[in-house]
């Protein structure tokens, strides 16, 4: 059934044009065959002539024909495109706001645009960026030298803080024998850190979020310490299933998981897998779902903990009153994920307008 009050605030971006919604949703309009970005100076059409989609080629797969007045199916604006090109290009170097000044770009406006379509600054994607080199380069076994120096740090000891601030750990306590392995995961949204087993995925989370070192020091406790660097087969599973829930083909991530938690928490977290994707519930929804209908706190708390990020969709939980809150991965991401997810569960066909 279809979102009310989530269609009502798109229509709501759509008529005031809002710029923030750019790269998060776009619309469909069944009267024309037409889908446009949120911003088109185009007329606007009736509500219930709007579908929403969250990128321009599952609209494309529903049928529709990009705009040709505001272009909807260029993806990103051409400052991102061109800049992430560059970082790509140079995943290593010490990206700094001389080097963006150099290339003819104000810097304001280059950490305004990329925090707008995709959440974080240009030089904080840098950052992660030579993180990940030195993170393969020590799962391909180089000395610790060669992986600093292939990350683009200048000091052994910046390297190892960098690295430390993310896994929670120093790199060299995770280069031996391990049960778990660690490793890199890109996705449009950002790189995640996916730790897996022979058996089960134990953790997944978006490298930025601010609760994943400490979510990283509880499981190699658990683990008895024994978190390495490397993948598994179902690190290679998690990589293929994220890729087909990104291009719009899958929306169930269905992968063997290792829930860690309280028999509270996994029972909270095994309702969060039963909401399809193009679902939404509230907090008191999903307390009332497991029997504990005054537990709404409860069930907040335990959204708030959960490590498997997708897996366990806490993102499809929103505020009584439609709002977007409680997201640690990021409101941004929240908005964009459940953007996303509107093409799985959408609504049947409405009548075109007479």
């Amino acid at each position: 059934m279809r979102d009310l009050t989530y269609h009502d605030r798109l229509y709501a971006a759509l008529l005031a044009r809002d710029s923030t919604y750019d790269g998060v949703a776009l619309v469909g309009v069944t009267s024309t065959g037409i889908f446009c970005r949120l911003t088109c100076p185009a007329r606007k059409p009736r509500p219930e002539n709007c579908r929403w989609f969250g990128t321009a080629a599952q609209a494309a797969a529903a049928g529709f024909r990009p705009c040709l007045r505001c272009h909807p199916g260029d993806g990103v604006p051409p400052l991102v495109a061109q800049l992430t090109a560059a970082l790509a290009a140079r995943p290593g170097h010490r990206w700094s706001e001389g080097d963006l000044l150099a290339l003819g770009h104000d810097p304001s406006t280059v950490r305004r645009v990329f925090r707008q379509h995709l959440g974080q600054s240009f030089l904080q994607m840098a950052r992660a960026a030579r993180l990940r080199q030195g993170m393969a380069a020590l799962t391909r076994g180089d000395a610790m030298i060669e992986a600093q120096l292939e990350a683009g740090f200048d000091s052994a000891s910046g390297f190892r803080e960098a690295f430390a601030r993310l896994f929670g750990h120093p790199p060299h306590l995770m280069r031996g024998a391990s049960d778990l392995r660690a490793d890199w995961i890109d996705t449009p949204l950002g790189g995640m850190i996916a730790i897996a087993d022979d058996a089960a995925l134990h953790l997944l989370e978006f490298t930025d979020r601010k609760a994943l070192p400490q979510g990283l020091r509880r499981l190699s406790a658990r683990a008895g310490g024994r978190i390495g660097l490397g993948r598994t087969a179902v690190t290679d599973r998690t990589e293929a299933a994220l890729q087909a829930f990104f291009a719009g083909r899958e929306g169930r991530l269905d992968l063997p998981l290792h829930l860690h938690g309280t028999p509270f928490q996994m029972r909270v977290w095994q309702e969060l897998q039963a909401i399809s994707a193009g679902q939404t519930r509230s907090y008191g929804q999903l307390a009332s779902a497991i029997g504990r209908p005054t537990a709404v706190r409860a069930v907040a708390a335990a959204n708030g903990a959960n490590r498997l990020a997708l897996v366990v969709p806490c993102h499809r939980v929103i505020g009584t009153d439609g709002t977007m809150t409680g997201y640690a991965g990021g409101l941004w991401r929240k908005e964009r994920l459940i953007a996303l997810e509107r093409a799985y569960g959408a609504a049947p066909e409405l009548p075109h307008e007479a």
